[in-house]
């Protein structure tokens, strides 16, 4: 089975790379710049079309949240008519679309995880387009797998992971907003439910699904994880103090609780993604091993979050 993912770099890309690689029954095929990009619409349909795969994996994104505020039309080119473009290709191959989405369409005004039939009201213009992409990949083609996920981090690019163990390289107290609520997910397991989904029957499963990490914390609770796996494992450190998003002001408002509920896709596929903290811990002790921080005994112990 061939499959296409669009973009070449992402933490999701390179997941899908790593997690495909053993696979003896998938080849995966990413396409990025300058062959693929989705601000041009005909030269990237042409080349998915060339590709020929058996499914597309639509991953590729604009994702800078802050920056889409004042880059709104790039944003949704990317978002919007890229993702329709990528659409229209699968539709024209008659092959099916798998297409990530964010948490950041809905406002997180509601204290609760969210389903898939709840009332979406994104507050960045980032979420709204992604929003708009969803509905422009549903209406282009029936064989379509929306997914939405949270809080993505992996050994791959930036994210927040990386970030909490660079900080505490050296500060000795981390600053870190409590009173925002989401699932953190490792792109490495999103990888592998996508390719098990992917090279599955799914005539009956098409649709809209919510799928992220099991369980749930704030980010200062996420970073106090990260530094306690990083601290039983001879890499950085520090204390993490605990602050309101309003001492934290940014371009774009975040939702206050963005959780996602993944009843849905478990009952539909029969899988739910791992706990967030053994996630989190393999993530991190990886980044160690690898010796982006300094390397450290394979017997030292793991640790679960306080």
């Amino acid at each position: 089975m061939k499959v296409l993912v669009t973009g070449t770099t992402g933490q999701l890309v390179s997941s899908l790379i790593e997690r495909a690689a053993p696979l003896r029954d998938v080849e995966l095929v990413s396409i990025g710049r300058p062959e693929f990009d989705l601000t041009q619409p005909i030269p990237m349909r042409e080349a998915i079309v060339a590709a020929r795969p058996d499914v597309v994996i639509s991953a590729a994104a604009y994702t800078a949240v802050d920056r889409a505020e004042d880059e709104p039309a790039l944003a949704h080119a990317v978002n919007v008519v890229g993702a329709a473009c990528v659409a229209e290709a699968a539709a024209k191959l008659g092959v099916p679309i798998i297409h990530l989405s964010t948490d950041y369409v809905f406002s997180g005004d509601d204290r609760r995880p969210r389903r898939e039939d709840d009332e979406t009201r994104p507050r960045t213009f980032y979420g709204a387009t992604k929003l708009e992409g969803e509905r422009a990949v549903a209406s282009i083609t029936p064989r379509h797998i929306i997914l939405r996920t949270s809080w993505v981090y992996s050994p791959f690019g930036n994210n927040f992971v990386k970030t909490m163990l660079r900080l505490a390289e050296s500060r000795d107290t981390l600053t870190v907003v409590s009173d925002q609520f989401g699932n953190p997910t490792s792109a490495l397991d999103l990888a592998t439910a996508i390719l098990e989904i992917a090279t599955q029957p799914q005539s009956d499963r098409f649709g809209l699904y919510h799928l992220a990490g099991t369980g749930e914390t704030n980010w200062a609770g996420f970073a106090r994880h990260i530094l306690a796996v990083s601290r039983a494992n001879g890499g950085p450190s520090a204390t993490v103090r605990d602050i309101a998003s309003a001492d934290y002001p940014t371009r774009a408002r975040r939702p206050q609780d963005s959780r996602l509920c993944t009843d849905k896709f478990e009952k539909t596929f029969g899988r739910r993604l791992p706990a967030w903290q053994t996630s989190a811990e393999t993530v991190v002790r990886r980044l160690l091993y690898a010796g982006q921080w300094p390397k450290i005994p394979e017997s030292r112990p793991a640790v679960r979050s306080e």
